[in-house]
């Protein structure tokens, strides 16, 4: 391979975000800045009730509104063949139980509403205040229903059923086995430390709320919609078969810039459908916009879990076996992943870093009257690592040790990698003591002790804890990428994968430019259109990098070999003899060479190339890995000051060490630590989605009621890196995506318990919280 020495826009160079001048200056292109000529507006009117039957429904005044084109229903949508929308995985049940029960869910709702934000009607008018006002024309007499929305009492004897032809509210009853290893461990337990814990109910919130502009093209009698996604050719897919039962090829998706995804922007929602239905019903574009409240009731949510665990250790603080009980919210109906994130995706990672295989996981996925949840940054992960890390806190304190040393009595060992873990995937690589060593150098562990001192001659609380995580990264086992060189010697990478925040832009023309000796700034990449892209898995579970970034520098070597063998033909030379040099293919120990733009000048006239070579050089790759996934990891070591009077909790200090293998671009991955960080602080420390027990009314439906992180709210953060490359892949890399998400929880709320002097508080650690605890 070709090294470009010292090299400033190379591999592992901090190379500041191309794609920024654009998108902070007011230049990117997000959905809502996207107009159609001629296009209509919809809005959606939803349902008030948490549980309701629809008695009857009354259009006419809507109808007869300034400016309505049309007033759609549940009914209008049957009639034209409208599907229903999918579950996209099987999540096998426990033996014994009955296997997962997918509901089915129209485009809009005609017998009962399940949730407050269940659609109901759609009104299209010409523009959107007219069809906001006709939606407030629409009559529906709703006899109310008795809703659930504790995830606690879902399964309670008396919890009124959501689909009563399912008789029950159990959606799968999961289980990763291993009961009878976990309970031997249990027998012969020294200790035991238990813990009961929620994990809150979130709402992602992207930057842009979601958009969708639908256009039928009747000349190619296809659907095309634009809209923001994490990946254009997954919502192609589902809209295709499911919605409209039509050829793929029958669709186009479009995402330009997008907003922020966290694992929501990944999914197929019903608007999207809508505007494309009633695009085709009206002949012209519609467009739908939320605002922010209606994101709140429309996009699905993450985690609600209620789980009782508990952690078997021998007489020298070894950890012998867990068991956990979770009963985990499904919402109403299941989105695409919904029950996978709780039961097979978390579990991917049971046992996290520690030498831990009597592990016995159960999990009731449970329907509730409540908006439906799915993957949120980390899907699953955060939740197992957790709820191990609040055990291991919990341990240590009955032993009478520190957090860092029972830690340091459970890592995997370095001669035990690589390590199969208790669902039996490999750990491939990975430094846990070390990074764990690393973390606590950079939090300043040990001037912890002053510090507590002079918070507390303060009249201030003060406690430290660690939460080290590991991720199961990678998504889809494969992706593709095309790069096809222009006449001017530039570069247009094609990639299945989709930047919506983490650079692709950058950090994939760094991976070019290092591959094919162009400049940096000559690469484009193209992304987001299935015009463009002929296929791909999107964005998520942090994949873009050891996949899309895989194929992207496969791509880009086919591509210099096929050019090494043109300027080899022009130089009249052994294509062995040519290197590449300054962006230069040159004879070795000669002054002979020729330039990019000479030899993409030949490749495309076929009477200077060589027998057999077609004309062009445009390589695509389809990369496929061969391995279940990497596993980024880290320490993270937080440090809270509580002030005793108010309850007010402030995160003081925060360090984190991660090891995501070889890192394409440090000043990204920082970034991405930032973010994750950010939303694992607003997790462990503010926000909650909350509902009304009685009426099942959303009563965080604004940003008055749901507290987001502010940039006050959050500390300086000390970031560093142990670098241990993965063997599994070509560059070397793993995922970087969600590891602040899965270490920032269990470090405050482990520094909030030392603060308080308690074993364990849910989150979010409000200011009431934090004070009825200090009260008793």
């Amino acid at each position: 391979m070709d090294q470009m020495v010292g090299d400033q826009f190379g591999i592992g160079q901090p190379v500041r975000r191309k794609e920024d001048v654009r998108l902070l200056t007011g230049r990117g292109t997000y959905t809502d800045d996207i107009n159609v000529e001629g296009q209509a507006h919809l809005a959606v009117l939803r349902s008030p009730h948490a549980h309701a039957r629809i008695v009857s429904i009354n259009l006419d005044a809507a109808r007869a509104a300034p400016g309505v084109l049309a007033v759609l229903t549940g009914q209008d949508a049957e009639a034209d063949g409208i599907g229903l929308f999918p579950v996209m995985v099987e999540v096998p049940p426990m033996d014994g139980t009955p296997p997962l029960y997918a509901p089915p869910r129209t485009i809009l709702q005609t017998e009962r509403v399940r949730f407050v934000g269940d659609l109901v009607v759609a009104v299209v008018a010409e523009t959107r205040a007219q069809a906001q006002d006709a939606c407030e024309l629409v009559e529906i007499d709703y006899e109310p229903l008795p809703a659930i929305t504790d995830t606690a009492r879902a399964l309670d004897a008396d919890a009124p059923v959501i689909w009563e032809e399912n008789g029950t509210n159990l959606c799968v009853h999961w289980s990763n086995g291993r009961e009878a290893e976990a309970d031997a461990a249990f027998a012969t337990a020294h200790t035991v430390a238990r813990v009961e814990l929620v994990q809150n109910r979130l709402v992602g919130n992207p930057m842009e709320p979601r958009v969708a502009i639908g256009r039928w093209d009747a000349e190619r009698e296809r659907y095309e919609l634009h809209s923001p996604s994490q990946g254009a050719m997954k919502v192609r897919e589902s809209l295709a078969k499911f919605a409209f039962k039509v050829p793929l090829e029958k669709v186009r998706v479009i995402s330009r810039d997008v907003g922020g995804g966290f694992g929501l922007r990944g999914k197929n929602f019903p608007e999207s459908a809508l505007v494309l239905w009633a695009a085709k019903r009206l002949g012209r574009p519609v467009k739908w916009r939320s605002d922010r409240s209606e994101t709140m009731v429309s996009d699905p949510h993450g985690r609600d879990h209620v789980t009782t665990a508990e952690m078997a250790f021998d007489a020298n603080g070894k950890a012998l076996g867990m068991r956990a009980r979770t009963i985990a919210a499904m919402g109403a109906y299941l989105f695409d992943f919904g029950p996978r994130i709780p039961t097979v995706a978390g579990a991917r990672i049971a046992g996290t870093v520690y030498d831990l295989q009597a592990v016995n996981l159960q999990v009731r996925c449970a329907f509730t009257n409540t908006v439906p949840t799915d993957a949120y940054r980390g899907a699953g992960r955060p939740e197992i690592a957790y709820t191990i890390e609040r055990l291991l806190d919990i341990g240590a304190a009955q032993f009478g040790i520190g957090k860092d040393e029972i830690r340091r009595r459970n890592y995997i060992r370095a001669d035990q990698m690589p390590y199969r873990n208790c669902v039996g995937n490999v750990l491939d690589s990975g430094d846990f003591s070390g990074t764990q060593a690393m973390a606590l150098k950079l939090a300043d562990w040990d001037g912890y002790p002053a510090r507590k001192a002079a918070s507390e001659a303060a009249g201030k609380k003060r406690g430290i804890g660690i939460g080290y995580f590991v991720e199961a990264s990678g998504g889809q086992p494969q992706e593709w990428a095309r790069v096809v060189m222009t006449p001017e010697g530039k570069a247009r990478l094609h990639v299945g994968t989709f930047s919506h925040g983490q650079g692709h832009e950058t950090a994939f023309a760094q991976i070019v430019h290092a591959r094919l000796g162009i400049p940096f700034e000559d690469v484009e990449l193209i992304q987001g259109d299935t015009d463009q892209v002929e296929q791909g898995f999107g964005t998520g579970g942090s994949r873009s990098s050891q996949m899309g970034g895989v194929a992207s520098s496969r791509a880009s070597e086919a591509v210099l070999a096929k050019a090494k063998r043109i300027a080899a033909h022009l130089l009249e030379a052994g294509v062995a003899d040519i290197e590449l040099v300054g962006g230069r293919f040159a004879v070795a120990g000669t002054d002979m060479a020729v330039s990019w733009q000479q030899v993409v000048a030949a490749s495309l006239d076929p009477a200077r190339l060589p027998a057999g070579e077609t004309p062009g050089l445009d390589e695509q790759v389809l990369y496929k890995r061969s391995t279940e996934c990497n596993f980024p990891n880290g320490c993270h070591v937080a440090e809270v000051e509580i002030d005793p009077e108010t309850g007010r909790l402030a995160v003081v200090s925060y360090a984190a060490v991660d090891d995501v293998g070889n890192v394409i671009n440090p000043m990204l991955v920082h970034g991405q630590s930032h973010g994750g960080i950010a939303q694992g602080l607003g997790q462990a420390v503010l926000e909650h989605a909350l509902y009304d027990p009685e009426s099942g009314q959303f009563l965080t439906a604004t940003f008055q009621d749901y507290a987001m992180p502010r940039a006050d709210d959050l500390p300086d953060m000390a970031i560093d890196f142990n670098i241990v490359p993965t063997p599994i892949n070509d560059l070397g890399v793993k995922g970087a995506g969600e590891g602040g998400a899965c270490g920032a929880p269990p470090a405050i709320v482990s520094a909030a318990c030392e603060a308080l002097g308690i074993d364990h508080i849910d989150m979010p650690l409000t200011p009431e919280r934090v004070w009825r605890a200090l009260a008793g």
